[in-house]
Parts: structure tokens; sequence; C-alpha cells
């Protein structure tokens, strides 16, 4: 019905003159282009572009490690680094491999190198503001791909503390547990909370320079909880265990294992209880 009438009112229009007053009313009625695109809102940009370069490095073609860039819209993204890499997996490029699991801050298993420090790419915002992103592998160990590093002798190391409840007498009641005081409790605080992401290792240079010898501030952080256990009757035998230039002493207290830390534990003081101990057992 409104296109007939529209149809009439332009065929009156051009078989009889109109008043000035109507020709002005039915021109109004259309809009010129650009008062179109004036009148109507267009779509603002809203996104917030990121940049990331990552290390790339594959086995499968042993060239040179190269420092690749993905760009990002943080606008579509979740406020971690593990969010970014994963979408960055799953949308641009699958071939990018790194471990993750819990994304709780609770396994570990996404230790890297973010922006020069060691930390949990779980529990590491991203740096909106600012140049971009340079993610790399731990550092000072083999690469098995990508942000895989090689745990083989971290896992070695500590192994070799027995970090395992031992005993020379049985327990009084068979088949329960060995109970211990709130106090030598409370001992434990700051030691058993440790992940082994290794975050702390691999930022310590003297861990750098005698990998194989020296046991690193987490091995030696579990070899700690495990002499101040109340409920552990080996501590002599653990502490001549480690009595050993390499093993303990090559520990210089730089204390970048406490700056690593993404748990906000302190290797470097339980290191120092360790020496400690040593020092009170010579001086016996």
């Amino acid at each position: 019905m409104a296109t007939g009438l529209l149809r009439r009112a332009f065929t009156g229009i051009s078989s009889s003159p109109a008043p000035a007053a109507a020709r002005y009313v039915l021109l109004r009625a259309f809009a010129s282009e650009p008062q179109t695109d004036a009148a109507v809102p267009t779509a603002r940009d809203t996104s917030k572009m990121k940049t990331f370069s990552i290390y790339r490095w594959s086995p499968d073609n042993p060239t040179k490690p190269v420092l690749k860039e993905y760009e990002i819209d943080l606008k579509e993204c979740g406020p971690m680094v593990l969010d970014a890499l994963i979408k960055i997996k799953n949308e641009m490029d699958p071939s990018l491999t790194f471990r993750r699991s819990c994304r709780e801050g609770i396994c570990g298993s996404c230790a890297m190198n973010i922006d020069g420090c060691n930390g949990l790419a779980c529990l590491t915002k991203i740096e909106s503001a600012g140049p971009a992103t340079t993610i790399t592998p731990l550092p000072h160990m083999f690469v098995i791909k990508d942000l895989v590093v090689d745990m083989t002798n971290f896992y070695n190391q500590y192994k070799s503390i027995e970090p395992w409840l031992k005993r020379k007498t049985p327990a009084e009641e068979p088949g329960k547990e060995i109970l211990q005081t709130k106090k030598d409790r409370a001992k434990l605080d700051g030691m058993y909370e440790c992940i082994l992401c290794a975050c702390c290792s691999t930022s310590c240079p003297s861990y750098w320079w005698n990998p194989e010898s020296y046991l690193g501030p987490a091995a030696l952080l579990h070899a700690n909880r495990w002499i101040v256990d109340s409920r552990d009757e080996y501590t002599e035998e653990r502490l001549d265990a480690i009595n050993d230039e390499y093993k303990l002493y090559r520990c210089h207290t730089i204390l970048n294992c406490a700056r690593a830390c993404p748990k906000g534990l302190n290797p470097g003081k339980q290191i120092q209880h360790i020496k400690q101990l040593q020092l009170a057992g010579a001086n016996a």
C-alpha cells in the first residue's frame, strides 16, 4: 500500500506542477550519500593488538633457532600468557609446542622464560602496554622442541635426595600414619609447597655452570624438607649424602631462586639452613 502511494505521488509530481513547499518536503525525504554516511554510526575498532615473539626450534628441521612473531587481539584472549599461547596454537600455528596441564599454578608444567624472567605462563599476566612479549624456554636447558626442555637431569637430581619418609623403627600402630605435633608440622612450611617447576634452578648461575654436579635450589630445598621432618629418622645420613663441595656448596647465595619462584618460596634460605646444620655437626 505504501509503495502504491509513493508511486502515485511521484506520478503526480511529473504530470502536474506542485507547490514549492511540497517539492521541498519530498526532496528532504531522501538523504544524500554524504549525509547517509554521517547519519549511520560505524562500528569503532575496539581491537587491542599485542605481539608475542616466541622461540621456535624443531629437531625435524635442526637449523638455528628463531624468534617468530605472532600478533593477537587481547580483546579475544584470556589475561594470562598461557591463554595467548593456547590461542596461537589453536588458531594460528598448530606446530607451536609447549607444556601445560592444570592452568592453576599447581603442576608446574608451563614453566618458561617470559620477558627475561622465569615463571609459569598460567600465572603470568599479559602486559598489554609496551613492546612485544618475548617467550623462550627455561634457560641453560636442552631444548626438545620450541618451549619444551629436557627435565631428565633435574628429576634425577630430585630423585637423588630420596624424597620420601625413611624410618629405622616401625610405626607404633602398623598401617596407621605417623603423627607429629603442630609445631613440627609448621617447620615444613615454605618447603612442601614446591611444585618442581624448575624456575628456581634454571635461574641460578651456579646451576648454569655446574648442572651435572650441583644439585640446585629445588633439590636442596626438598632435601631440607626431609631433614627437618620430625617423622624421618635418617637425618644424619641425608646430611652426609649432600655434604659435598659441588652438591651443596656451589650455592653462593645469589638468591635468584627466591626471585624466580612462582610460589613465593625461598630455596636459598633452606640451603643456608642445611649449611648451618653441617657446620654444627662439624663442630660437635
